[in-house]
């Protein structure tokens, strides 16, 4: 594990060299939000790394329902059986396994590891706009149909789950980088990640926070080559 900490939030890191699966513990003014619970084997490291903050975590938000993003979340409710979990709507539905497609979304299928068996039940299903916290739900589908980004309003900090990555190269999800391709394998929908993007770039994030990759101070110009490049491939 690794813990880098820039502003209001704090990213661990599991695997950083090989496969790197990031989660984040965001700072509010008595307690701490988890972004994403990371793998299985995760949640001893998560609860260290919150008492070293020194602040309990009392939040939990999903980005998305993929196994690498909710795999501690039953064991974290165990240990915390207070935590307020929150997911998108339409995300909920893959978090209990379900991929079937809506009549409203693209008829491409649903791709990355969905996960079989989790117990915990969401308390919140969370829309466009809403808060948690200093965390404001951005609606980003591409990745999953119900991925969101999280916007902190006190500091421009923007996690963006699986929509963007940094490792092997900043990319839009489903863009396919060879020295780390997975992210985009487990794209279930190109244009709407793009679209989504685009959406993100507009509010200038002063810090990019992904799933898989380091932290980007400032990276609006870096975004901006990821977005030229989806929209080469998709051209």
């Amino acid at each position: 594990m690794k813990m880098v900490s820039s502003r209001t939030v704090h990213q661990i890191s599991f695997m950083p060299r090989f496969f790197p699966v990031n989660c984040y513990l965001v700072e509010e003014d008595s307690g701490l939000t988890l972004i994403d619970t990371a793998m299985p084997y995760s949640t001893k490291k998560i609860l260290l790394a919150a008492r070293k903050i020194g602040k309990p975590i009392t939040n939990v938000i999903l980005t998305h329902a993929h196994s690498d993003h909710v795999g501690s979340l039953d064991a974290l409710k165990e240990a915390l059986p207070d935590l307020r979990v929150s997911i998108s709507g339409r995300d909920s539905r893959l978090l209990a396994g379900d991929r079937s497609l809506l009549a409203t979304e693209p008829a491409t299928p649903i791709r990355g590891g969905v996960p079989k068996g989790i117990k915990t039940t969401p308390n919140i299903l969370l829309a466009e706009g809403d808060r948690i916290g200093s965390l404001e739900v951005i609606a980003t589908p591409g990745h999953t149909p119900g991925s969101i980004s999280l916007l902190d309003k006190r500091n421009g900090v923007l996690v963006a789950g699986d929509a963007l990555q940094t490792r092997g190269g900043i990319a839009v999800a489903g863009v396919m980088k060879p020295l780390f391709p997975f992210p985009a394998l487990a794209t279930w929908n190109k244009e709407e990640a793009l679209r989504s993007v685009l959406k993100l770039r507009a509010l200038n994030p002063v810090l990019l926070a992904v799933g898989h990759g380091k932290m980007l101070e400032n990276p609006g110009q870096q975004m901006d080559r990821a977005i030229e490049e989806a929209k080469r491939q998709l051209n």
